[in-house]
């Protein structure tokens, strides 16, 4: 089973840097609903202390995405933050993989650290969509989807990108909209990754056994 890799030295993702900035109006990624304003975070909560390194604006987004105000984020708390450009929330089976992305004790809920690991893809993610989706349509059709695989540094073909497209389009429009483009992102960065361990020589080429290749391809379940 071989793999293209991204720019020497890698297998893409989004680039090392973060780029926080101030969220776009309309709210973050896509609309927010609820957000904190520029100049006027809420003040720490209980559940909110021993994060000394994490950016202040990241701290306000945290805290307005918990609900509970438990230190905790679910899916279902990113979920009803999030919007595509339409204004429709995220599907449940993004947030639930954006969570699961740095949910390392498999609770369910990331904590302020993990979620400003996860606010540095998104915001990258989102970058590469808006950069991709040249007429502001709100989506990508397979072309671009290709071109923004090829930008993070997978080297895909036009056909996978075709496949992706018709796997995660739930509305049959041939075409993903962020959040569903994010839903993808996440999956090959998984998946890539999980290639890579086995990948010691960095060939682009693994041998799998059944169950190992088994094991792969049960992250991209329905």
């Amino acid at each position: 089973m071989s793999y293209g890799y991204g720019a020497p030295g890698g297998y893409g993702g989004p680039p090392s840097q973060p780029s926080y900035g101030q969220p776009p109006q309309g709210g973050y990624p896509g609309g927010y609903q609820g957000a904190p304003q520029s100049g006027g975070y809420p003040p720490p909560q209980p559940g909110y202390g021993g994060y000394p390194n994490v950016d202040p604006q990241i701290m306000a987004w945290f805290q307005a995405v918990d609900a509970d105000r438990s230190g905790q984020i679910s899916a279902h708390e990113l979920r009803s933050a999030l919007t595509n450009s339409n204004y429709s929330h995220f599907n449940e089976e993004a947030c639930r993989l954006m969570i699961g992305m740095f949910d390392k004790d498999g609770s369910g809920t990331i904590n302020l650290n993990e979620f400003q690991q996860l606010w540095t893809y998104m915001n990258q993610w989102k970058g590469t969509f808006e950069r991709i989706d040249a007429n502001r349509s709100g989506s990508i059709e397979s072309h671009e989807l290709c071109a923004a695989f090829n930008e993070m540094g997978y080297r895909v073909s036009p056909q996978f990108a075709q496949l992706v497209c018709t796997r995660y389009d739930y509305q049959g429009r041939r075409a993903l909209t962020l959040d569903l483009f994010i839903q993808a992102c996440v999956l090959m960065k998984m998946l890539t990754e999980s290639f890579k361990q086995r990948d010691s020589s960095m060939a682009g080429t693994v041998q799998l056994s059944y169950e190992d290749f088994m094991c792969l391809t049960m992250w991209n379940k329905p």
